[in-house]
């Protein structure tokens, strides 16, 4: 039996693009003379759909779209990802199913069981869980076909407050009592920097542990915060990885069932984090821009570290004649970073302008100093800069149709060290779940062959310089430090006095917790986040905005 592992990028609602890919794929396997093509779930619309699910007529595409692939399917059987009307009466509307098309039609269906309901999944307030277990049979070979997190009911968990196990039963041990010949998984499985080792080590250890051969298909591309990252596989029954498809690009996978566990091992193709992390965010920048039908981008080049890093990755994923940046120096801008900045775009050989604020910022001092009289300079007037500039950057994203990219990171985004209305303007944010001592990572990965970030905009403090002589450090602990604290306290959900007990500093422990709490209204006010980490800001993470903790 020969089968085909069809890893795409679907856009979500896009029903005439995702249906002209898979049945392209389906007629590429024809000409293989494969006998199954497999993709991921719900593959007909897109993954994550969310409240689109709740429109009749988009269910209803979902259906024809389902039906006019189905036609294709003549000579051949393929499984597809799409949402399927619960026929009870009781119950949500919708199942999460399998459908196994064939001869034209379809042929069977396998729904859902696991809906997960945590960080970023919310499937539980669409899906009604599957309750019936059976195989699947195509030719003479009995399948044991799941959908994504129906092969995560023992996952490992990261969360210092959770169970060991989210779930009561295992849809697998049901199959098994079937006794199915392989098994296949259609997944949309988002992408962490931890989590392509996670997934590999659920896969392997399943099929180690059915005895069975494990083929495993995840969508690629990005679809606004979240990314897929694809690495689709094949594992034999030994638990060892035969076959991998690329990361972060369209591909297929073909193989022989019966040669999957004569087939030799291949050393499992991962990346280092910070290449994954770089590549991730350039999928996520590329396809939020031609999803949402736009292609050029800007944003405010300041000669510092995080504005660099981010307009290298809009430069790599849109092509350098798309991105136009403004350097917006006021009076307390440095030279270098005025230098830094314009060596950066030049390196890039990306269009930029010099504005300088200093005259607009004195305007606005002007007009309110009979308001602000007798009050000393503060945090309003570092303010009033940030804000001129995110205006000015606006005012030329509106004239020449150009998206604004965010360039805060993690670290800033966690203490609230940013300006809403103004550093805090934009349509996608590229660093926000990336921690500053990261970012300088991705600096270092972007210079791998040559330097494009100038070096003093590596090695230099960093500083929002909005008056003289500032530095983080005047206002936040080391980076290091602070880095280390926000990961137990957000990612790994430790109490402050768990961190601690690590060997944190009391004061500096207490310090970021109550700046990370407090700030939590910044946040709900930012622009999408590209998600690159197990628990990014936005979607995944919900806090109260008033709340006394």
């Amino acid at each position: 039996m020969k089968i085909v592992l069809a890893q795409l990028n679907y856009h979500i609602g896009n029903f005439e693009a995702n249906a002209d890919k898979m049945i392209k794929s389906i007629e590429a396997a024809k000409s293989e003379a494969a006998d199954l093509v497999v993709f991921s779930e719900l593959s007909v619309c897109g993954y994550p759909p969310y409240d689109l699910l709740e429109r009749k007529e988009f269910i209803q595409s979902c259906i024809d779209t389902i039906d006019l692939i189905a036609k294709s399917c003549v000579g051949i059987s393929a499984i597809v990802g799409g949402p399927e009307i619960n026929p009870e009466p009781q119950g949500k509307n919708l199942f999460n199913t399998a459908y196994v098309l064939e001869d034209g039609k379809v042929k069977q269906i396998v729904r859902k069981t696991l809906l997960p309901n945590y960080d970023v999944f919310d499937e539980y307030r669409y899906f009604q869980p599957n309750i019936l277990f059976e195989l699947v049979k195509i030719k003479d070979k009995k399948i044991a076909l799941t959908i994504c997190e129906d092969i995560w009911d023992d996952q490992p968990v990261a969360n210092a407050f959770a169970r060991d196990k989210l779930y009561t039963l295992s849809p697998m041990d049901k199959l098994m009592q079937q006794k199915p010949d392989f098994a296949i998984n259609i997944a949309a499985s988002p992408f962490s920097y931890t989590q392509v080792d996670i997934r590999r080590d659920i896969v392997r250890n399943k099929a180690r542990q059915y005895k069975i051969p494990f083929l495993y298909v995840n969508q690629v591309g990005a679809n606004t915060e979240l990314i897929f990252d694809g690495n689709s596989m094949v594992v034999n029954s030994r638990g060892d990885v035969t076959h991998q498809a690329c990361a972060f690009n369209e591909d297929s996978l073909s193989v022989e069932l019966d040669a999957i566990d004569s087939a030799s091992s291949t050393p499992p193709k991962t990346a280092k984090p910070i290449q994954l992390i770089n590549d991730a965010l350039v999928a996520g920048v590329r396809d939020y821009f031609q999803k949402m039908g736009f292609s050029k981008a800007t944003l405010g080049l300041s000669g510092g570290i995080d504005s660099a890093v981010t307009v290298a990755i809009a430069a790599e994923a849109l092509g350098k004649e798309n991105v136009r940046v403004l350097l917006l120096p006021s009076q307390y801008s440095s030279d270098h970073s005025i230098k830094d900045a314009v060596d950066l775009a030049e390196n890039l050989d990306i269009q930029y302008n010099i504005v300088p604020i200093k005259e607009i910022f004195n305007s606005y001092n002007y007009l309110m100093s009979p308001i602000f009289e007798g009050k000393e300079a503060d945090v309003t007037e570092e303010n009033i800069q940030a804000r001129i500039r995110g205006t000015l950057l606006m005012a030329l994203s509106n004239k020449f149709g150009h998206i604004l990219l965010n360039t805060s990171n993690k670290s800033e985004a966690a203490v609230g060290y940013g300006t809403l209305y103004g550093d805090m303007n934009g349509g996608l944010s590229v660093l926000g779940d990336v921690y500053k001592t990261d970012v300088f990572k991705l600096a270092r990965y972007i210079n791998r062959d040559k330097e494009i970030i100038p070096e003093n905009t590596i090695v230099k403090p960093p500083s929002a310089e909005l008056r003289p002589d500032q530095k983080d450090s005047d206002s936040l602990p080391d980076y290091d430090v602070l880095d280390a604290v926000l990961f137990r306290y957000i990612e790994k959900n430790q109490s402050p006095e768990e961190i601690i007990k690590d060997g944190f500093e009391e004061e500096t422990v207490k310090k970021a917790v109550r700046l990370v709490n407090m700030n939590e209204y910044k946040r709900f006010q930012t622009p999408p986040t590209l998600r690159i980490s197990g628990k990014a800001f936005g979607i995944g993470r919900r806090m109260p905005l008033v709340a006394k903790y």
